[in-house]
């Protein structure tokens, strides 16, 4: 199946490891141009060397999504370096985790700021490119917590379910509007990545595989996926127990 994604310009986020990894292999395997960003030079230059050596056109950049003023940044460069966007998919790292009691102000407006927050603003500075061109794909990774809570976990829970409801919202003004831009959530449950292993999750339950992961979402950034839009992807394994 011919997914309409070779040529289009992507921009990933935390997209040097774990599930950001698995998106940006997935997107590269279909002949995305890519715009990489994370924090860690040391993998960044581990993407720009594999896929470059595959012959991807593949922008590299360290920068830290919390900042404000880094989305516009990313998206300037972007269209700087490619002359256009097509394809955003909004990932950062998660919180610690904790009980709902005991989570402090500063912790739960950090929680915000990286895990709501940073969406929106990667979605505000995207949309008038790709509205200007009458198409647009935009997926936020968060965390299949949407429709379960997860125990300990009271930042992330918040902040997930807080980006679920502003991109419910924002799918619809996008569709109303008639700009031609999907906005889709993806929502894994456990994978075999960092963050997992961080929060203890490297035991006997199965996990699944990023690069798999990385394949729903191209989906969803996809041609074909042209009416999936307002959608939560739930890819856990059947671990939820909430249709």
């Amino acid at each position: 199946m011919d997914l309409g994604i070779e040529g289009r310009v992507a921009l990933v986020t935390a997209g040097s490891r774990g599930l950001g990894r698995g998106v940006v292999d997935a997107l590269a395997a279909e002949g995305a141009r890519l715009v990489v960003a994370a924090r860690g030079e040391e993998s960044l230059a581990e993407v720009a060397a594999t896929l470059g050596a595959a012959g991807v056109e593949v922008v590299t950049v360290a920068a830290d999504v919390t900042d404000p003023e880094a989305p516009g940044r990313l998206v300037d460069l972007a269209v700087d370096r490619f002359g256009s966007l097509d394809i955003v998919v909004a990932n950062a790292g998660g919180p610690p985790p904790g009980r709902a009691l005991d989570v402090d102000d500063a912790s739960l407006v950090a929680a915000l700021n990286a895990n709501l927050l940073t969406s929106i603003r990667l979605v505000r500075a995207a949309v008038p490119i790709m509205a200007e061109r009458g198409w647009g794909r935009i997926c936020c990774l968060t965390s299949y917590s949407v429709v379960q809570p997860i125990p300990t976990l009271a930042l992330s829970n918040t902040a997930r379910v807080g980006l679920w409801a502003w991109a419910k919202t924002a799918a619809h003004d996008l569709a109303a509007d008639g700009t031609g831009i999907t906005l889709n959530l993806a929502c894994p449950g456990s994978h075999a990545t960092e963050r997992m292993r961080q929060l203890g999750n490297d035991g006997g339950a199965p996990m699944g595989d990023p690069a798999d992961f990385g394949k729903v979402v191209t989906f969803l950034c996809s041609d074909p996926a042209r009416f999936v839009n307002g959608a939560a992807l739930v890819v856990d394994g059947g671990a939820t127990l909430a249709l």
